[in-house]
């Protein structure tokens, strides 16, 4: 029931989520596919979320991992923190701190530290979603933001159409075959044409402003 819950408070807030409910599909998911953050609870069937994570990191597997679980006490938290994660919730919790426990973890993740970003006059809230051109106010659809979002945590790096539909849909949903081109002529018009820039048969890109490149 605490996975569903997530699952869909995830997908509402415009992340796209697979869901497995065992160690050895997670181990499998972790092993073939690229993940920006795992949210792992210890007690999985068959094997326990500790040592999955163990085997995460003895393969170098450098992904954040929040757990999240039942187990508070203080040497279960030792335990999960020594062997490779990132942070510790405990259940039951609210969702918004589970938003921010998140966003923290992927901005730190990036390299950023900043909360709020700003760029070339556009400025993104991710707590609040509110995103503003020049102190106007600008309306993006859970999606365009999402791909927003994954765009400005990276100023300058490329992403590829795959790279950017990984971030808008979850395993099971139907992806449409020119989604991403929609969404960044939305975003396109809506904070300016030169503001997402593409590098023609690679992907997508931010430039960065001038205050990071020196």
């Amino acid at each position: 029931m605490i996975g569903q819950a997530v699952q869909t408070a995830l997908r509402q807030d415009g992340y796209a989520v697979d869901w497995v409910r065992d160690a050895e599909a997670a181990d499998t998911a972790l092993a073939t596919s690229g993940f920006d953050l795992v949210l792992l609870d210890l007690g999985l069937p068959g094997r326990d979320g500790v040592s999955l994570l163990r085997a995460m990191r003895e393969r170098r597997d450098a992904t954040p991992v929040l757990i999240v679980t039942a187990r508070d006490d203080v040497q279960d938290r030792v335990s999960g923190l020594d062997a490779g994660a990132d942070d510790y919730l405990v259940k039951p919790f609210d969702l918004e701190e589970l938003g921010a426990r998140m966003r923290a973890l992927l901005r730190r993740s990036a390299g950023r530290g900043e909360a709020i970003f700003e760029l070339h006059g556009v400025r993104i809230d991710p707590a609040t979603r509110e995103v503003t051109r020049d102190g106007e106010p600008v309306t993006l659809s859970p999606r365009e933001f999402a791909v927003l979002e994954a765009l400005v945590l990276r100023p300058g790096a490329v992403l590829s159409r795959a790279q950017l539909e990984d971030r808008l849909y979850g395993w099971g949903e139907s992806v449409e075959s020119n989604a991403v081109e929609v969404y960044i002529h939305g975003l396109r018009r809506k904070l300016g044409h030169d503001f997402i820039q593409n590098v023609r048969g690679v992907g997508y890109f931010v430039p960065r402003d001038a205050q990071d490149e020196g």
